[in-house]
């Protein structure tokens, strides 16, 4: 069994922003492989499903993301599942808009999403990073994070969204370097 957690603030102010790119791919994979019902659990929302052969577990935390650590926490310790199971996917200012890196481990960057989780189970947890692309100075980041995709970014977007699912079994089986190089091939098309 997989968890699969996808960073973002709850609530429908908060739905469109760069900082919830990991909420809409939660939503994006439940949809395009049938998950089950959404379930009230671990300060959060889990829905359970299959990618391929695998059993999967998505939850998107309700904590707001300086908190996460402590839904995705509480989910791995009722599963019982070791550091190895949990994917996942945030928003990266420094990866270009729409592009998609898989790495294992590493520094928070300033996201207080993933500093939360790792102050919870450590650092060594799988991360799919989802490029925002950074506004150019710094002072402008904080702005940039919490803003809306444009509606000149959608078609991207959703394109965007669609190869993450389209590539999921890879990911699901722990082929990291395959998932990246399908969804380098489905963003060309």
């Amino acid at each position: 069994m997989q968890l699969w957690v996808g960073l973002g603030n709850p609530g429908p102010r908060y739905a469109m922003q760069r900082h919830n790119v990991g909420f809409m791919a939660c939503d994006v994979l439940a949809d395009m492989y049938d998950f089950g019902p959404v379930q009230k659990k671990f300060q959060g929302w889990l829905q359970e499903g299959r990618i391929g052969s695998e059993k999967v577990l998505l939850l998107k935390p309700g904590t707001f993301m300086n908190e996460s650590g402590r839904s995705v926490g509480e989910a791995m310790r009722f599963y019982k599942l070791p550091i190895e199971a949990l994917t996942v996917f945030h928003d990266e200012l420094d990866l270009a808009p729409f592009k998609v890196k898989v790495k294992r481990g590493g520094g928070h960057a300033g996201h207080n999403g993933l500093r939360s989780i790792d102050a919870h189970l450590g650092p060594d947890f799988r991360r799919v990073r989802i490029g925002i692309g950074h506004p150019g100075h710094k002072d402008r980041v904080h702005g940039h994070v919490l803003g809306n995709y444009a509606k000149s970014e959608m078609d991207d977007l959703v394109q965007m969204l669609g190869a993450i699912g389209g590539c999921a079994d890879w990911l699901a089986a722990g082929d990291d370097a395959r998932f990246m190089s399908e969804y380098a091939l489905k963003m060309q098309d």
